[in-house]
């Protein structure tokens, strides 16, 4: 026996509907995976199809960018392996000449330095990564002792910094006194260029990581300053950097010294930045964070020349001549990338992205118009990053950086690197490898 519903329910009127002659019973609603899509489900739909076909459209591109990254990469462990395997070998056969004669010996070594980093600008030079200038032109100063005081964005800016400072030190000869006044071929040009100065004589201070690097080893016998960050190594650091600077600047006859006064990369510090200029009434800033004082103070208090009451009588004159004149220059070097988008070192190796021009400004400042008292300095030093924050917040705005006061535009100088130096450089590594292999060789079958 049947029951029958109960009058006034669901199931009540869906067997009323089906007894009806002549009604057909209402569809059911269907679900929303099956209703009709709507004008947005659709364009969503057209839209991914677009994608994926650009995607298949710029798959070799992809591809070709692939395997340029891995041709790159393992043409630049080959090119580590020999190159400093070869400045190894040649350091230390000159280990007599270091005893004998030890500036001779740091004039050749800073050569092979030169030379290394030069092997580093050319590997961004040929993926399209080039500089340009603005501002003061440093060549001006390029035989004198100077503090580049740098922001810092990324790993990249230390490899922007070596491609930029190749050139500087030929602030008296050009390629057309070589080749028109002094009829020399470009050969003898291109040479000059690979033992002219800055660059071999320059100091870097960078965080104790890049010690553990490839570079560490070429770094730590060069003399550059690995310092370690953090209030818990602070003093100490600073203690070991006095002293670094007595052992090694003069003795090795540095010219210039490179240091980031930040104390780390923009996206590690901003937030503790922003934070201690909130407590202490300091610029809010966002493209840079406030500098730390203690290595520029050392830095100064070491390196500047203390004048003496009184002037050389004749006889001291030439002895005078012969001291170092001390550190004359500050240069303050403001970094950009276009879209605030720095390089890193992974990108710089393996080439993946579009060349990209990294824009660089110079500020020169003569060491008298700085104050060396610590507090005086520490302002003078937040006044340098607030003016980078307006500099860097203008190209951001505009894609330049502003013309310097008294002139309505600003100029900018293209950066270029020689092909037949790159050359020259490579084919030395590579033929002093060979060579040095083949000495080893010969060692290694007449001992065993």
């Amino acid at each position: 026996m049947t029951a029958t519903p109960r009058p006034g329910t669901p199931a009540a009127a869906a067997a009323a509907q089906h007894r009806a002659p002549g009604r057909r019973p209402p569809a059911p609603l269907a679900p929303a995976l099956h209703r009709p899509p709507s004008a947005p489900a659709e364009k969503d739909r057209t839209d991914a199809h677009v994608r994926m076909a650009v995607t298949l459209e710029e798959a070799p591109w992809l591809g070709w960018i692939l395997v340029k990254a891995l041709l790159r990469f393992a043409f630049m462990v080959a090119n580590n392996l020999v190159a400093l395997l070869s400045y190894l070998c040649y350091v230390i056969v000159l280990q007599p000449l270091r005893l004998l004669d030890s500036k001779r010996f740091w004039y050749i070594e800073g050569f092979m330095y030169k030379w290394l980093l030069g092997m580093v600008a050319s590997w961004g030079w040929y993926a399209g990564y080039t500089v340009m200038e603005w501002g003061d032109d440093i060549k001006a100063v390029s035989k004198d002792e100077a503090v580049m005081l740098v922001n810092h964005q990324a790993t990249g800016d230390v490899c922007t910094l070596m491609m930029c400072l190749q050139d500087k030190g030929l602030d008296h000869y050009t390629h057309s006194d070589y080749s028109e006044g002094l009829q020399c071929p470009r050969l003898v040009f291109e040479f000059q260029r690979m033992i002219t100065v800055v660059v071999a004589q320059m100091m870097w201070l960078m965080d104790h990581i890049f010690k553990y690097t490839n570079f560490g080893i070429v770094s730590l016998i060069h003399g550059d300053f690995f310092i370690r960050q953090g209030k818990s190594h602070r003093d100490q650091q600073l203690l070991l950097l006095k002293k670094h600077l007595e052992n090694n600047y003069r003795s090795r006859d540095r010219k210039w010294i490179v240091l980031f006064p930040e104390g780390g990369f923009l996206r590690k510090r901003r937030e503790t930045s922003q934070a201690f200029a909130k407590k202490n009434n300091l610029p809010f800033l966002t493209h840079v964070t406030l500098p730390r004082i203690g290595a520029t103070n050392i830095i100064l208090s070491a390196l500047v020349a203390r004048q003496e009451n009184g002037s050389p009588s004749e006889g001291d004159a030439k002895e005078l001549e012969s001291k170092s004149k001390g550190l004359q220059w500050i240069i303050d070097t403001t970094i950009a990338y276009p879209k605030a988008e720095p390089i890193d070192i992974q990108t710089w190796i393996l080439g993946y992205r579009k060349p990209t021009i990294t824009h660089v400004h110079y500020r020169i400042f003569p060491i008298k118009d700085v104050p060396l008292e610590t507090d005086g300095l520490s302002d003078w030093l937040y006044q340098r990053f607030i003016e980078k924050e307006e500099l860097l917040s203008h190209f951001y705005e505009t894609g330049a950086f502003p013309p310097p006061k008294g002139h309505k535009e600003a100029v900018s100088r293209e950066m270029t690197l020689s092909n037949m130096w790159i050359f020259l450089i490579q084919s030395f590594a590579f033929l002093s490898g060979y060579m040095w292999y083949k000495i080893i060789q010969y060692f290694y079958h007449c001992l065993f």
